[in-house]
């Protein structure tokens, strides 16, 4: 492993601890399936897909969970830069802003700086990804009605870390010489949300053009809009003078 990687996959530098699979159990041998079909360079495209005999469900409970522990390595590579100084909003540019809301304390959107919504938004998929009443362990357990809705939630919410560390600080990301592995991670997880239908075309629109540059970094083209909302929200999305409410 490279220096490099070593630095992005550093223990200390994990935003929260990894969650892990329990060995012998279903979900620990598609978490194995899924980590070999990756290391043996198949397509992504081709990596995401269903295997044949397998649950969807079980799939993409896999797959969340191995996101959220990627994005947590790739945010605490950066998080000492992502400061209440340098990060006063949480963004993805001068034209998109994203706004927490919540059961608890944050009952109406509101404006955090980019740190505070980091730490509410993976407190908030802890206790998600833990819950056994929406992703349960045991052989056999049924999926509940809401796990997809929720896991889309999930997912939402991590790809706007990727657009805030791709906008803002993506040239801390190159300084350490991991601009591959985390283009590869996003890759990933695009062709898997897209596979399965699970964002919302306009939640992807702040790097919906991007495209790879001469020197294989992943170049970004802003759109404009607002999105507002936290994980039990409705996200407002606000295109020019008016706001279209998304539900």
């Amino acid at each position: 492993m490279s220096h490099a990687l070593k630095q992005v996959f550093n223990k200390d530098k994990t935003f929260r601890p990894k969650r892990k699979f329990e060995p012998g159990t279903q979900r620990f041998e598609l978490h194995k399936k899924a980590q070999a079909s990756l290391n043996a360079g198949l397509d992504l495209k081709v990596a995401v897909q269903l295997p044949p005999g397998e649950e969807q469900n079980d799939w993409v409970a896999v797959h969340v969970v191995d996101f959220f522990n990627r994005i947590n390595l790739i945010y605490g590579t950066i998080s000492d830069y992502c400061t209440e100084q340098s990060c006063p909003v949480m963004s993805g540019g001068p034209k998109y802003e994203y706004r927490w809301q919540d059961e608890h304390k944050y009952r109406k959107p509101t404006a955090l700086s980019a740190p505070q919504y980091m730490n509410l938004l993976m407190d908030w998929i802890e206790v998600q990804i833990n819950n056994e009443d929406i992703f349960p362990t045991n052989v056999g357990t049924p999926f509940p009605k809401n796990f997809l809705p929720v896991v889309k939630k999930i997912l939402s919410r991590l790809f706007r870390v990727f657009v805030h560390v791709y906008i803002h600080h993506f040239d801390r990301i190159t300084q350490m010489g991991s601009e591959a592995h985390v283009n590869t991670c996003y890759k990933h997880f695009y062709y898997f949300v897209k596979e399965f239908n699970l964002i919302d075309t306009k939640e992807l629109e702040p790097l919906v053009s991007a495209w790879w540059g001469s020197q294989g970094l992943w170049g970004v083209t802003e759109g404009s809009g607002t999105f507002s909302g936290g994980p039990t929200s409705n996200s407002g999305v606000s295109f020019g003078p008016s706001l279209q409410q998304r539900h």
